[in-house]
């Protein structure tokens, strides 16, 4: 049965052309526009990883979903991968990096990530 990712982002085309990637190899794809409705589609459809971007209805919103996620017993296993363009668009000097309280999430990926960097992380974090 093919792998279910959950892909948390307010851009359209950032959807699109990440479903053709997934979908070209063989996972399955469902899509949230917003954090609430990520974290809703999340606990519904149990998703076997969650692509989750940072900055939706707010600057910090994916961030926010990641920790709700997290401690909430039905989600807290589903791995999640940020994909974001935060610390260009914030113009911060430093990475985000995961870790348990703040950030728990299994990777952090800069916009624009590479096909091939993405798939990697999406695999890698489906072995795990």
């Amino acid at each position: 049965m093919a792998k279910k990712i959950l892909v948390v982002d307010d851009d359209s085309d950032f959807r699109e052309a990440v479903s053709t990637l997934l979908e070209a190899k063989g996972y399955k794809v469902i899509f949230a526009d917003d954090g609430e409705s990520g974290y809703a589609k999340a606990e519904k459809e149990k998703p076997d990883l969650i692509l989750l971007d940072v900055m939706m209805t707010h600057r910090t919103e994916g961030f926010d979903i990641a920790r709700r996620l997290h401690t909430d017993p039905a989600t807290k296993e589903i791995p999640v991968v940020t994909v974001t363009g935060i610390s260009k668009e914030t113009d911060v000097a430093f990475k985000y990096e995961p870790d348990e309280v703040w950030l728990p999430v299994r990777a952090v990926l800069e916009k624009p990530v590479r096909p091939e960097i993405l798939l990697k992380t999406v695999e890698d974090n489906l072995k795990r």
